[in-house]
């Protein structure tokens, strides 16, 4: 497959308020990605992008990430059924973390441990306890 290019800004007016998706990869080529609930706002994840899986997640409506640690693209829910249809994709004023509205699939879980979102723990006295 052919490995997808996105443009770069020629300026910082281009970048900041221009009409051209041009997402700033960092040195390893991945660019943050927090996807939330597209109803309630609640944020359900943080993961990573690479070009390949924002031009996926824009072509077909479902989204993708890039698995640090698996080193692979990688079709969120394609396994466990926790498919995320995007709803809105937005990207931040400098171009360099991208903002997922969705609406997830399955039984709405997120995490890879059934929560329902990856930020179940609060920091409590050096400790963390679990909150729904």
């Amino acid at each position: 497959m052919k490995q997808p290019t996105f443009p770069t800004a020629s300026t910082k007016d281009i970048l900041e308020k221009g009409d051209v998706l041009a997402p700033r990869f960092d040195a390893a080529g991945l660019i943050p990605a927090i996807a939330v609930h597209a109803e309630t706002g609640e944020v359900l994840m943080l993961a990573y992008m690479n070009a390949q899986a924002l031009e996926r997640t824009l072509a077909t409506g479902e989204v993708h990430y890039f698995s640090r640690s698996r080193n692979e693209l990688w079709h969120k829910g394609a396994t466990s059924g926790q498919i995320q249809l995007v709803e809105e994709v937005r990207i931040d004023c400098d171009q360099d973390t991208i903002l997922l509205k969705v609406t997830p699939e399955g039984d709405g879980g997120t995490c890879h441990t059934g929560a329902r979102n990856c930020f179940y723990r609060v920091v409590e006295n050096g400790k963390l306890k679990d909150r729904p």
